[in-house]
């Protein structure tokens, strides 16, 4: 049952996701009535009760139309964007209709890398020089104005989809073609880009990190600090293996969150679920992303609170007003590993599951590209083959069990059809 003065939350989310069934789970847990608005009918709609409901996700005018009817047959409390593709849907729509929300320009900037770029620059954080280039401009003149080594960034994809280095003339002629074609292949659920530009940053060596928090009344509360002991250096940014606690020293800790904070401020968000990524340049940390979400994935899986709460009853429980039990995280280190695709082709055979998962330390091993499907590797996808959990009393120990697991994976992807 509900909490007496709540309503129903709806739960924004594209059928691609792979978080339904944990949000779904934490609603359970809490007693809290939720109903999943998706971009595709589902098949027992009509038998729901309302608890599942169609929400156009690419026109904005016509989802907030019928999300405001839905709440005239079953009222709502909030609105919940699990993702980027429906941040400024949920933003709009709660404004709409007079509910708890962040206001849609703030969300747009985390959407939009150029925005993003522009509103850290204009409160004067420190950001590497980027400029927007036209996907119609001559790469061959382009090139030849740029600072080297710099990144090709597409504004509003996710996951480093379409994210290159180039270290010269030629290398950034390339990337470009490869983003001229990204920009126009749908992805999973169809989706093609609608940008006409790509950010080119200069790129800035240095360590990764991301913070998991929630903003609440304007203040951040971090829930969690990752290290991310890959390089990230290029071509490629492909995410693999994220640790907690952080190894970092405490002096830099503190200023990772202070620039988090900093970013926020600027950016406008004071409500929900936010996610940064920041680099750790010469002169201090810098942020790289910041979303109005949750980390991505089922990577949130790696994440324990106090009286055993999941990421997800953090965030539902905020959604809804309630107060949030705990925001202390397990003292046990823990850590995921996204598993990467190594090469294009078809999933045909995935051996050494039940080994690795007999490795002491390992939670779970969870394979989320079913067998027969296509895969894609960076940067024109922003597939991974599953991911890797792992648990131990130190984040070495932890690093070190989730590359020992991937090592016995085996994976056979058939180039033919």
């Amino acid at each position: 049952m509900a909490h007496p003065q709540e309503g129903r939350l709806l739960l924004l989310i594209p059928t691609s996701s792979y978080r339904v069934s944990d949000f779904m789970a934490a609603a359970e847990r809490l007693g809290i009535d939720v109903v999943v608005g998706s971009n595709r009918r589902q098949a027992l709609e009509h038998l729901s009760d309302g608890h599942t409901t169609t929400i156009d996700f690419s026109d904005l005018e016509k989802g907030i139309g019928q999300i405001q009817n839905y709440h005239r047959d079953h009222p709502l409390c909030g609105i919940l964007s699990v993702d980027e593709v429906t941040g400024i849907l949920a933003a709009t729509a709660s404004e709409k209709l007079g509910l708890p929300h962040n206001q849609p320009e703030a969300v747009a900037r985390t959407g939009n890398k150029w925005l993003l770029r522009q509103c850290l620059n204009e409160n004067g954080l420190p950001q590497p020089p980027f400029q927007l280039v036209p996907i119609t401009a001559s790469p061959e003149a382009t090139a030849r104005r740029l600072n080297y080594p710099c990144v090709l960034k597409p504004l509003n994809l996710s996951a480093s989809r379409g994210v290159i280095r180039a270290n010269s003339e030629a290398e950034f002629v390339e990337a470009f073609a490869r983003n001229r074609q990204i920009l126009k292949t749908p992805d999973i659920d169809g989706r093609t880009s609608k940008t006409e530009s790509i950010l080119v940053e200069d790129f800035w060596p240095g360590d990764e990190v991301a913070l998991e928090g929630i903003m609440i009344a304007g203040k951040l509360q971090s829930l969690a600090l990752f290290d991310k002991p890959d390089p990230l250096d290029g071509p490629y940014f492909e995410e693999t293996i994220y640790v907690t606690p952080s190894r970092l020293s405490a002096e830099t800790q503190t200023a990772i969150m202070e620039m988090t904070k900093a970013a926020l401020r600027a950016i406008g968000l004071r409500e929900g679920a936010v996610h940064a990524e920041l680099r750790l340049g010469e002169n201090g940390p810098w942020v790289v992303e910041a979303a109005s979400r949750s980390i991505g994935g089922l990577c949130a899986r790696t994440l324990e609170f106090g009286a055993g709460l999941r990421l997800e009853d953090i965030i539902l429980q905020h959604a809804v007003g309630r107060q949030i039990q705990s925001t202390t995280r397990e003292e046990t280190a823990a850590g995921v590993m996204m598993i990467p695709v190594p090469n294009s082709g078809f999933l045909r055979r995935v051996s050494g599951i039940q080994d690795a998962i007999r490795i002491p330390g390992i939670i779970d091993v969870t394979i989320t590209i079913p067998i027969g499907r296509e895969v894609i590797p960076l940067p024109e996808s922003t597939q991974y083959l599953g991911f890797i959990f792992a648990k131990a009393d130190h984040p070495d120990g932890v690093e070190k069990i989730l590359r020992e697991a991937h090592k016995i994976l085996e994976f056979d992807i058939d180039a033919s059809a």
